[in-house]
């Protein structure tokens, strides 16, 4: 189930149970499950963390989105050191191929969480855009390194 990324390589704790592989989630700081999203997730977390400085510490996961549809959950929100959400994160398994609806789901999850960034992973492509003033997404080459501004 381990399938080479397009992101840096990061080792990631891994472990056989019952029949059962899983990965440790840095951030929950708990063995989860492994899945293919979750093996993205983990790793996008990695490289976002090692990679581009953003402190485990401002990363929340599967965060309720207060006011969308029941249950919907956010897959990764970083905030910034003011409490207020900056990178809105919406991973997939690699097979899935990343569309308009994948971004029209992060939309309407960003209307209720308004981050300034949105990103959206297979592992294989990366798609991370700014949220400008008029709600409009302006794609950007790469995702920013964190700064505390």
């Amino acid at each position: 189930m381990v399938e080479k990324l397009n992101l840096p390589e990061h080792e990631q704790r891994l472990k056989q149970e019952d029949g059962k592989q899983f990965i440790f989630c840095q951030v929950r700081k708990k063995f989860l499950v492994l899945t293919p999203e979750e093996w993205v997730r983990q790793n996008l977390i990695s490289f976002l963390n090692q990679g581009l400085g953003y402190p485990l510490s401002l990363m929340k996961i599967e965060r309720e989105v207060k006011g969308g549809q029941r249950g919907k959950r956010a897959d990764l929100i970083i905030y910034n050191t003011s409490g207020q959400p900056h990178l809105l994160v919406e991973c997939k398994a690699p097979s899935e191929k990343l569309g308009k609806e994948t971004f029209f789901q992060l939309g309407r999850y960003n209307r209720f969480v308004n981050a300034a960034l949105l990103l959206i992973s297979n592992g294989m492509q990366h798609f991370c855009c700014h949220v400008t003033e008029d709600n409009e997404f302006k794609f950007l080459d790469q995702i920013p390194a964190y700064t505390t501004n």
